[in-house]
């Protein structure tokens, strides 16, 4: 599985800037490329009580429609989030984007400071098959709690893919918590962060990584805006398990209705 990480700064509620860019980066993705992955509201930015319900947008709307064709150029999956809406209720959501459409949508589930003034929680983890791999969804806060990526490791994710806005000085804790992520599910774990300035003076703290399923380290970016394209080696999932195999031995088993839905998507709703 050959990913690419973008790691950008972008334009709180400047849609036609940060789609543009978006659409750029992926004309740039190389020969082979399965999945590239933003940050966290890509698309939109991050909005705010003035400006949600005139930018936040729907999952079929433009700038997803306009994503989907720039992954059926390139024959590839993208990963990236928006502030969506939906029927005017709004939500902080990544979605997994191929050249057929959206493949998966994530709403995330626990929310930061200021977010519960601005969105909904989400109500479900969910993963979906690419390209013969199980691909799971978080965003940003998601990762500091464990409970988020046992759940699409239950549903059978082999890599876990987190859009992020995460900002200093908490910098270091998402490369703390993304790497126990992977370790205690044995999965990769992929967090591709934002960089730059946001409207309010934020500084985004970048450091966007790739995890192993042994919680090593492949890949850590910088504080700026880059690129890096990486190709998993799926083999190293049965080598961490061969041992022992933490899903398989744990004795706490979470709760919510598992669904299986005829498309191939898993879904453990939350009780």
């Amino acid at each position: 599985m050959k990913l690419e990480l973008v790691q950008l700064a972008g334009r709180d509620g400047d849609t036609a800037y940060n789609l543009a860019r978006t659409l750029d980066a992926i004309a740039q993705c190389t020969p082979g490329t399965d999945i590239v992955v933003f940050p966290e509201a890509q698309i939109t930015g991050f909005l705010n009580s003035q400006n949600i319900a005139e930018r936040a947008e729907p999952l079929h709307g433009p700038s997803v429609r306009a994503i989907q064709a720039a992954a059926r150029e390139r024959d590839l999956a993208v990963v990236v989030g928006l502030i969506e809406n939906d029927g005017g209720r709004y939500y902080n959501t990544t979605v997994l984007i191929t050249p057929e459409g959206v493949a998966l949508s994530y709403r995330k589930t626990h929310l930061w400071v200021g977010e519960p003034e601005l969105v909904l929680p989400g109500d479900r983890f969910a993963t979906v098959e690419w390209r013969g791999v199980r691909v799971g969804l978080l965003i940003c806060y998601d990762t500091e709690f464990p409970e988020t990526s046992r759940a699409v490791a239950a549903l059978g994710a082999q890599i876990i893919l987190i859009t992020d806005g995460n900002m200093e000085p908490y910098g270091h804790v998402h490369r703390t918590s993304v790497s126990a992520r992977a370790q205690e599910n044995q999965v990769f774990a992929v967090v591709v962060n934002r960089v730059g300035e946001g409207d309010d003076d934020t500084i985004f703290a970048g450091g966007s990584a790739v995890v192993d399923p042994f919680g090593r380290l492949l890949l850590e970016a910088g504080r700026q805006e880059c690129r890096h394209a990486i190709e998993l080696d799926m083999a190293q999932l049965t080598e961490a398990r061969a041992l022992y195999d933490y899903q398989a031995e744990q004795r706490f088993r979470l709760p919510g209705e598992r669904v299986e839905h005829p498309d191939g998507r898993r879904e453990l709703l939350i009780p």
